[in-house]
């Protein structure tokens, strides 16, 4: 016997409808959960597992499964071997003048914004940006929302540590002037990142040891360093003042040196006319003193042989033939003998004085053996009253 088909009702159609849609929904939900349990992880990053809000595991890349919320969590991150840049911003000066009132900005805080105090007491400005990698991933998870306000404050005060310890050439070229004369400039100016990645690096170290450990590792700092502009402008006046004195030095050095050589050769020509002129006077000299040091020679081997008689009477002949008037005294009385010079004009005399006595009165012919100009008469025969007009009168026989 069939059974008879029992008719619902509109609400129980109703009931029913929403029982399947309900049913459906839970089924959908439950395929989400379970899907939802599967995390894909790429190369470059990592996962750390939350369960119950702790950190309990760390994934590499891969396929990764843990219980959908909220029992387990994944939080991706870097992965160890990635670099990650960081943008020191509160050492700009834009960003430190953003953050001032209006008064402030015209004070003195306004005016030194963005600078470091360098240790020759300059300024110079920084921008640095800061290389790192995790290190310690569940720490790094922990402090990660901490991590970049750690690297501004770590980056502030390694930089105005580093900054305070140096000169401003060790920081940047201020002065190229000084470039080539200055190697340990040049050297301190190249280990000035590794400084200052050494400073933060002792800080985190600090935060390691008191249990603070952000997790991350600094690989390395770059930097770029500037001067205020009205720093720049008096750098280049300086700058161009020390080429012009450069070079004003350099054209001195030039004209030193040009002065030099002509100095040098008009020496060398006064020093070679010199020479000439000492070559000239000591050969005049030699000529001059030939006959007496012949003479000398002579008498020093005693093979004279009359030399100093006839170099007297040359001598003698040549002096009288030049001499106004020559007189002749006798050393035995006073009698004089007047010889007129050259022109034929003898000095007025007394009558005593022109005329002398033939036995007062006398030419000896050999002169190197006479006393006297007047010891032997040389002609008893002359008249007394007679004097002679010229020296060939006296000398005659001599020749």
């Amino acid at each position: 016997m069939r059974k008879a088909s029992t008719v619902l009702s509109p609400w129980g159609q109703s009931y029913r409808i929403a029982f399947f849609g309900l049913y459906a929904a839970t089924v959908v939900a439950a395929l989400s959960w379970v899907v939802s349990s599967f995390h894909q992880v790429t190369p470059d990053t990592q996962a750390v597992v939350f369960r119950f809000g702790k950190a309990v595991n760390v994934e590499s890349s891969g396929m990764l499964f843990a219980w959908p919320k909220p029992v387990d969590r994944v939080e991706i991150i870097p992965g160890p071997a990635r670099i990650l840049q960081h943008d020191v911003l509160p050492l700009l000066r834009r960003e430190q003048l953003n953050l001032l009132s209006n008064d402030q900005y015209t004070s003195d805080a306004g005016a030194g914004a963005g600078y470091l105090l360098t240790g020759d007491s300059g300024v110079v400005q920084l921008n640095m940006q800061v290389y790192y990698r995790i290190s310690s991933p569940l720490q790094y998870v922990l402090q990660q929302q901490h991590i970049n306000p750690l690297l501004d404050r770590l980056a502030q005060r390694a930089a105005t540590v580093v900054s305070a310890g140096r000169d401003l050439d060790t920081i940047l070229v201020a002065r190229p002037e000084t470039l080539e004369n200055d190697s340990h400039a040049a050297q301190e100016r190249s280990r000035l990142r590794s400084d200052l990645r050494q400073v933060m690096m002792q800080d985190l170290q600090k935060l390691k040891d008191s249990d603070n450990d952000p997790g991350i590792t600094i690989e390395r700092v770059d930097i770029a360093s500037s001067l205020p502009d009205n720093a720049v402008d008096a750098f280049n006046a300086v700058l161009t003042a020390s080429q012009r004195a450069e070079q004003t030095v350099a054209q001195a050095q030039n004209d030193a040196t040009l002065r030099l050589q002509k100095a040098q050769q008009q020496s060398d020509r006064v020093i070679q006319q010199a020479q000439a002129d000492s070559r000239e006077m000591l050969a005049q000299a030699e000529v001059a003193t030939q006959t007496i040091t012949k003479l000398a020679q002579a008498r020093a081997t005693g093979t004279d042989a009359g030399m100093l008689s006839r170099i007297w009477r040359d001598r003698i002949t040549t002096i009288f033939s030049h001499a106004g008037q020559v007189l002749t005294v006798a050393p035995e009385n006073k009698n004089r003998l007047v010889l007129t010079g050259p022109d034929g004009q003898g000095i007025d005399q007394p009558a005593a004085t022109r005329s002398a006595s033939p036995s007062d009165i006398s030419i000896n012919s050999d002169w190197s053996s006479a006393p006297s100009s007047a010891s032997t008469p040389a002609s008893s025969s002359a008249p007394a009253s007679k004097t002679p007009t010229s020296l060939s009168d006296v000398f005659g026989d001599l020749r």
